[in-house]
């Protein structure tokens, strides 16, 4: 849960930036479909049914706190979620997917290299306003990661969920 929070936290640094992702999305779908049956890798696969499902609940109704309310909200405007982690041949992956996948089309939010060689890159597709309808992570190095959240993720109720979390950890 902690690293959803942070997930979420990182988001709320996301600029305006705006794009037609159409043939984006169908890169990293292609990207995706390539490897989601190889044995090297694991795969997360979440299905926008799920979180259809999620927003037809009545978070209401649920006896949880604020956090827990503020992190449904935002959970059921998600349409997808797609992760592959794999350890063999990192960097290679990486740069397979830097070259599919065109972050051209996405403003960076976070960008982490070391002396190691490892790599970490925070991207964003948004509106150019308060929705942000990709958040992209890949990582290279010692294992390869890409995560994909798709949706219209409000920036509005990723900073409630930011205050909230922080009038918890004050009290």
């Amino acid at each position: 849960m902690k690293y959803l929070k942070v997930l979420l936290l990182t988001m709320l640094l996301a600029p305006a930036f705006s794009a037609d992702a159409q043939s984006q999305i169908n890169a990293i779908d292609k990207y995706f479909q390539q490897y989601v049956e190889d044995e090297r890798f694991t795969v997360v696969y979440i299905s926008p049914k799920l979180f259809q499902m999620i927003g037809k609940l009545d978070i209401d109704k649920f006896d949880s706190d604020r956090e827990s309310q503020a992190i449904m909200e935002i959970a059921q405007d998600l349409q997808g979620l797609r992760i592959l982690v794999s350890e063999d041949d990192a960097m290679q992956l990486y740069q397979e997917a830097k070259a599919k996948i065109n972050t051209d089309e996405y403003e960076v939010l976070m960008t982490v290299r070391d002396r190691d060689g490892d790599n970490v890159e925070f991207l964003v597709r948004d509106d150019g306003g308060d929705i942000i309808h990709e958040l992209l992570l890949l990582v290279g190095g010692d294992e390869f990661v890409m995560l994909s959240f798709v949706g219209a993720l409000d920036l509005n109720k990723i900073s409630q969920l930011a205050k909230t979390i922080e009038d918890d950890e004050n009290k």
